[in-house]
């Protein structure tokens, strides 16, 4: 019988969900509170500032 082995247990409290991690998997980082396109803008010119 073969079985898998969990190599770690993460929490995410914001979530509110438990992920089991196996084998080489890589996680995400989470996404910032303020998204960037609240920073993005176009002006009358048509010039884009904000992106980076």
């Amino acid at each position: 019988m073969r079985g898998t082995r969990r190599k770690a247990n993460s929490g995410d409290a914001d979530a509110g969900f438990i992920v089991a991690l196996t084998g080489d998997i890589m996680t995400m980082p989470g996404l910032p509170k303020v998204p960037s396109a609240e920073r993005m803008d176009v002006d009358s010119a048509g010039r884009i500032s904000g992106l980076f």
